[in-house]
């Protein structure tokens, strides 16, 4: 039997060889044995350039972290020497975001609302202005001079361009808003939504409007001056609620009855038009008869002028043109012997002929 105190003495504590890969810190003659532990990342020493012998070069992944420590100057970022480098970086970032921060361009029609922490600072004009950089300061740049059209009524559901008239009668209206920003600071802070808000105010503007007009009037006769009032009334109510929104005008593009009723209406209307034209022509006609009555009228004065003159010529010619009016297309004979009537061919005497009426065969009489 193996008796305890060979097998300890034969027993050689691997940690005292340099662990379990043998003595790492020992002699060169040590680490060149060919039988004693070896450190399986350590290149063998054999010359065949295979596996397990001979001096290799460097492995890829070491390629690789040597390519970057040259990038970065010859050592890893955290290497002594390198801190230079990332303080211009830091130098770098730090300038670009001064710059992309603390200056604006506003344009000639433009105007810039400047915030600090989100409270109103101070307004900026058109040209280039230095703010505090984000996120202490932050402006917001509208245009003022934009003139904006809001379109309602003109497309979309139907119940939406229905108005009830003065008269109270239904109207499909459709119509247009122009407006602009006449006050940068309320736009930005007095309203959410411009656009909606615009569109709110025109709908009640005009129906507060169409209800005080009669059908007629919507319909066209009074278009300009429910624009207008339309208009005042629109500026009235957004400068209530200080919008800073400026009306420039509305234009109405559609002033029709309801569809389901919008033939009876045309043929209202052609029949009103026809009403008119007739009435136009009856009083032209009265025009040219009340011309010709006064023309008569002026020429029966100067008669009579001349007539208070010398009443005996007036008469006499006054006889000889009635006479020549009347027998100037009667056929006559003039007999101008005293005392004696001779014979006279009465039949052979031929009145002028008068074209006779054609009857068509068929026709009535």
């Amino acid at each position: 039997m193996i008796k305890a105190e060979e097998v300890l003495a034969s027993h050689v504590d691997p940690m005292s060889e340099g662990g379990p890969w043998g003595n790492q810190d020992g002699d060169s003659s040590d680490r060149g044995r060919k039988d004693g532990p070896r450190n399986p990342w350590t290149p063998s020493s054999g010359n065949d350039g295979s596996r397990g012998g001979g001096d290799r070069g460097p492995s890829a992944i070491d390629e690789l972290v040597r390519r970057a420590r040259d990038s970065f100057g010859g050592g890893m970022p955290d290497a002594p020497g390198n801190g230079r480098l990332w303080l211009y970086l830091a130098i770098g970032v730090i300038a670009i975001w001064l710059i992309t921060t603390s200056f604006y361009r506003i344009g000639p029609q433009e105007r810039g609302i400047v915030t600090l922490m989100g409270s109103y600072s101070r307004t900026l004009s058109p040209g280039i202005s230095m703010v505090l950089p984000a996120p202490f300061e932050s402006v917001t740049v509208v245009d003022v001079e934009e003139i904006r059209t809001k379109d309602l009524g003109s497309a979309g559901d139907e119940a939406e361009k229905l108005m009830l008239t003065g008269d109270q009668n239904v109207i499909n209206v459709g119509y247009s808003v122009r407006w602009n920003i006449n006050d940068a600071k309320k736009f930005v802070f007095q309203i959410a939504d411009p656009d909606k808000t615009v569109g709110d105010v025109a709908e009640s503007a005009m129906r507060s409007v169409i209800a005080t007009v009669s059908l007629q009037e919507a319909l066209g006769v009074g278009r300009n001056a429910i624009e207008q009032q339309v208009q005042d009334r629109m500026q009235e109510i957004l400068d209530s609620y200080g919008a800073g929104i400026r009306i420039q005008g509305i234009a109405v593009k559609q002033a029709d009855p309801p569809d389901a009723v919008n033939d009876a209406f045309k043929a209202v209307s052609a029949a009103q038009q026809e009403a008119d034209t007739y009435i136009n022509q009856a009083n032209t006609y009265a025009r040219q008869l009340s011309a010709q009555s006064q023309g008569e009228a002026g020429a029966f004065d100067k008669v009579y002028e001349q007539y208070r003159l010398s009443p005996d010529v007036t008469r006499r010619r006054m006889y000889y043109e009635t006479m020549e009016k009347i027998l100037g297309n009667v056929n006559k004979t003039i007999i101008e012997t005293d005392g004696v009537v001779p014979y006279l061919p009465l039949p052979a005497v031929k009145p002028k002929e008068r074209p006779t009426a054609t009857t068509v065969e068929g026709a009535n009489p």
